[in-house]
């Protein structure tokens, strides 16, 4: 950030210290936790104006849960998202990947932890237009240092295990848009994760191939044990969630775990 952007930045007010962790601490948060957001703030500028994302929130994601943040446009959740997938830096505050503090990790470090231990799903599928589903999926694993005949075999088993094992040599401009969402998911798994990541994963499909995704995505959580994390707009999405994060004004307004809601089609009410 320039001097200038800090300049304009509000002096943050004064915190208590929290006491280290001791290794008892420490040992239980590794066991349970996979991710952890520690009053964390995140700061633009547009036109020399401060546009405060984030304003010291605090979220954590159990392993092996299935979490969906939601809110209005401009709440917040997309920034978030950002920062537990190493997708951006907070200004202040702290993001844990396993215990990691990721915003302390170098380019190189970060980007393998971003290799091997998050899948991404983005709402646009983000397929390489002139790469068959084997390749699209084959190409994390080569960052990762696999070699093509393993890369191959992997990538075309998980293919089949999103159903489309009879369209490894097809293009993303011969698929159907719940076809090319379903390559994506299986690139997300190609170096088996901990973590998935989905932006929007529903928001360009129809309402019943949109709900073969979720349904997907919450079979590989269960089957897998792949923590599940989802930054969307889709009451869907709702049904399949272990806890909802509901963010407004980039603070976490309320958690809620799925037994809390009143589901029905189309829409979910908050029990009180």
């Amino acid at each position: 950030m320039s001097e200038a952007a800090e300049d304009l930045m509000e002096p943050a007010p004064e915190k208590e210290v929290e006491s280290p962790l001791d290794q008892e601490q420490q040992d239980l948060l590794l066991a349970t936790h996979i991710v952890r957001a520690v009053d964390v703030r995140r700061t633009y500028y547009r036109g020399g104006q401060p546009l405060h994302a984030l304003r010291g929130i605090r979220f954590s994601v159990k392993r092996g849960e299935y979490v969906s943040i939601m809110g209005p446009s401009g709440s917040g959740k997309t920034t978030l998202f950002n920062m537990i997938g190493g997708l951006d830096k907070p200004n202040e505050g702290q993001v844990f990947i396993d215990e990691v503090n990721i915003a302390a990790l170098s380019s190189f470090e970060l980007a393998w932890l971003r290799c091997h231990k998050i899948g991404y799903i983005f709402q646009t599928f983000n397929l390489i237009p002139v790469a068959s589903a084997l390749d699209n999926v084959m190409i994390p694993m080569f960052f990762a240092g696999m070699t093509q005949a393993d890369a191959q075999e992997k990538a075309a088993g998980l293919l089949k295990k999103v159903g489309l094992g009879d369209r490894i040599f097809h293009k993303p401009v011969q698929m159907s848009g719940g076809q090319q969402q379903r390559v994506a998911v299986a690139r997300a798994l190609a170096n088996s994760p901990a973590i998935i990541l989905a932006d929007e994963p529903t928001g360009n499909l129809d309402i019943h191939t949109g709900h073969r995704i979720i349904e997907l995505l919450r079979e590989i959580n269960e089957t897998d044990g792949v923590t599940v994390v989802t930054a969307t707009h889709d009451h869907k999405m709702l049904s399949v969630s272990d806890r909802i994060a509901w963010i407004r004004d980039g603070l976490v307004e309320r958690m809620q775990n799925r037994d809390e809601l009143q589901i029905e089609e189309g829409h979910a009410d908050v029990i009180r």
